[in-house]
């Protein structure tokens, strides 16, 4: 007599960013796996600065999520409330799976983060921005951390005649758990290419053009100065996107953050087999590679608790390491030996942007499942 096949264990992914797609492709081989995003397509935003100034790249950064899973489902959706592993969706439907893994990640100012609907809407958004910033002749870049250097490194190697300014309250660029080597490098590089710091100016209100758009732009500073530009750029503000657990049994598993508090296995505090990570947890630090390193924790833990083969893995923090692009050429990082120079990052990322990587991560045909 024939064996019955035993049903598939089924995995309920909330958020399709950089964890979410690679931990439900992972588990694709062994469970009913269902990914669950509001927008038509995983979009690689470490690229969107470059998409900023080069709008050819807006064809290399954008991924439809219906080409990620062989076997699994994508369901276009929200969560808007999570009880435990129950998660409810903005249509009604609710799932309740045997793992729930939440990667919801965090909101960032357009553009390089949109939350834009769809592909077509998104593109059109990103280049009318594009065209704002070619008629603009002296960009503000509010914000001195990653995202902000890295935007002001774009700017002037695509519009070296553009004035660019970037303004933080900080007295320093990139703060963080970083050597000074680092910053010393980069300001040296950005005075090359003529961008000029505003350090330690504090701004005592924010334009009120929207960010990417084209306006006169004239803000006081605490110190009795003004900050003149046609175009402004905000680069600060992420935001543990985790409102869905509010009144919840999980409302209580965030910090005073909004990041949900997670266990040496990244499973949710509390909880046995929901899991969280990348920019939703408080495990480590905000970063596309952090969330891909702990997709592959959650997801050999999820194979473990399915199989029940082997140890749960535990995640380790990464040390202070990033890779710090300023355009295709420039830039410099932190790789665990020393500072790495421009020809290092741009090989390693510059030039790329690692869209290579995406591309061969979504080749999956397009599923079948509703």
């Amino acid at each position: 007599m024939a064996d019955i096949p035993t049903a598939r264990a089924s995995v309920v992914v909330v958020g399709g960013g950089y964890g979410g797609i690679r931990t439900a492709k992972a588990l694709d081989d062994i469970a009913d796996v269902t990914l669950v995003d509001p927008t038509e397509a995983f979009v690689h935003n470490i690229a969107a600065w470059r998409a900023l100034v080069d709008p050819e790249w807006l064809d290399r950064i954008f991924f439809p999520y219906e080409h990620l899973l062989a076997h699994g489902r994508f369901l276009r959706d929200r969560a808007v409330a999570v009880d435990g592993r129950r998660a409810t969706l903005a249509s009604g439907d609710v799932l309740e799976p045997d793992y729930l893994v939440l990667a919801t990640g965090s909101a960032y100012p357009f553009p390089a983060k949109t939350d834009e609907p769809d592909i077509a809407s998104a593109r059109a958004r990103h280049r009318a921005a594009h065209e704002a910033l070619l008629a603009a002749d002296r960009a503000l870049i509010v914000g001195a951390g990653p995202s902000g250097l890295e935007l002001a490194g774009e700017i002037k190697a695509f519009f070296p005649h553009k004035h660019v300014t970037v303004a933080d309250i900080s007295e320093d660029i990139l703060v963080g758990p970083y050597d000074q080597a680092l910053r010393d490098e980069l300001r040296r590089q950005l005075n090359a290419l003529g961008v000029e710091l505003r350090l330690g100016t504090a701004i005592t209100e924010l334009p009120s053009a929207p960010p990417a758009t084209l306006s006169p732009i004239a803000i006081a500073t605490a110190n009795g100065d003004e900050l003149l530009a046609d175009i402004w750029f905000r680069a600060f503000g992420v935001r543990a996107q985790s409102e869905y657990l509010e009144g919840g049994a999980l409302e209580d598993r965030r910090d005073e953050r909004g990041y949900v508090r997670v266990d040496e296995h990244l499973r949710v505090i509390g909880e046995n087999q929901t899991f969280a990570l990348g920019d939703l947890a408080d495990a480590d630090r905000d970063m596309a590679g952090i969330a891909n390193a702990q997709a592959a924790v959650v997801a050999a833990n999820v194979r473990a608790l399915i199989t029940g083969a082997g140890e749960l893995t535990s995640y380790e923090k990464f040390p202070p390491m990033i890779a710090i692009p300023l355009g295709p050429e420039g830039g410099a990082g932190l790789l665990g030996d020393g500072v790495a120079d421009a020809a290092t990052i741009a090989d390693l990322k510059g030039r790329h942007m690692g869209t290579d990587n995406f591309a061969a991560l979504f080749d999956s045909a397009p599923s079948l499942a509703a």
